[in-house]
């Protein structure tokens, strides 16, 4: 699970792997990439690599990669603002505090923020990150780096992710999808625009089957009953599941919003576009990230379903 397990992006990487060696990895990054770039795979590896006492940090094998590689490791900590969408100062506050008290049992206190900060909340932190605690690391995660004040994105260091070459997605997608067909395969990476996220959600999405299915004809067809049939249906999925239904979700409505602009897509994410607005389309899509993380962060599924389904209806 070294750094150069991450596809692509090599001067990246090369970059990370001599500041883990020197032992000079930032307090501080700001990781910038659209959806399905692999900002969270990346920060994952970035954690595991603070907590990691290998020399050749992330393993991936010891008891602290382990815990960081499911999401479970008491000092890596996804900072979400469960009542707002952005994150607010009170959170953010928190985080302030919470920063000063000495890690449970890892070698650094590291703070994930996949949810976008309000600036309020950005000039609340800008103080710890400029002067933070020798253990406290802080890790942004955006899909556009101006959506931080200056004075944030100047004390980080700013990890840039790029799209994928075409042999090394194709390779990536024959991995991980085998038994598709060649023209699966280049579709998908045509639809996805170099990212693996988004590559690998077209090909699950070709010929939709199962709740994705159901919510693509419910949605599309503002069928409010069978929305709300299959959010109740899904009250008992575990964490892992919920997140990875509404990541497919989130990669057929960004489809639709590829089909509003004139780009291909599928006949389900075409339907979807008939019916909603692009404004409509981002909403939803913000809001399936936002449950997917408060997820993350342990809030119950029921109480998510509950939410989304309150949601959706209105759409």
């Amino acid at each position: 699970m070294e750094f150069s397990t991450f596809l692509g992006n090599e001067a990246l990487r090369d970059a990370l792997l001599r500041a883990q060696r020197s032992s000079k990895l930032s307090h501080s990054y700001l990781i910038c990439g659209p959806e399905g770039s692999g900002k969270r795979t990346l920060a994952r590896l970035v954690s595991a690599a603070m907590q990691c006492s290998d020399a050749h940090a992330p393993c991936g094998r010891c008891s602290a990669c382990r815990k960081v590689f499911a999401g479970n490791h008491p000092d890596v900590i996804t900072c979400v603002d469960e009542k707002h969408k952005q994150f607010g100062v009170d959170s953010a506050r928190t985080v302030c505090s919470d920063a000063f008290v000495r890690p449970n049992e890892g070698r650094r206190k590291v703070y994930i923020f996949p949810q976008e900060l309000n600036l309020s909340a950005q000039n609340t932190l800008l103080k710890v990150i400029e002067e933070p605690p020798a253990y406290a690391a802080f890790l942004f995660l955006s899909t556009n780096a101006e959506r931080l004040l200056p004075t944030v994105r100047s004390r980080c260091q700013e990890l840039r992710l790029a799209p994928l070459p075409e042999p090394v997605l194709l390779d990536a997608l024959r991995q991980r999808c085998p038994g598709k067909t060649e023209q699966d395969y280049r579709s998908a990476m045509s639809l996805s625009g170099g990212w693996l996220g988004q590559a690998l959600e077209a090909i699950e999405q070709a010929g939709l089957s199962g709740r994705t299915a159901k919510f693509a004809h419910s949605y599309a067809s503002r069928d409010k009953f069978a929305l709300l049939e299959l959010m109740v249906s899904m009250e008992k999925l575990n964490r892992d599941e919920f997140c990875e239904e509404m990541a497919r979700w989130r990669s057929l409505l960004h489809q639709a919003m590829r089909v509003t602009a004139g780009l291909p897509g599928s006949k389900e994410a075409a339907a979807i576009a008939k019916s909603h607005s692009p404004s409509v389309l981002l909403q939803t899509i913000e809001l399936l990230e936002r449950s997917a993380d408060q997820a993350r962060s342990n809030v119950g599924v029921g109480h998510l379903c509950g939410a989304l389904r309150s949601t959706l209806l209105k759409f």
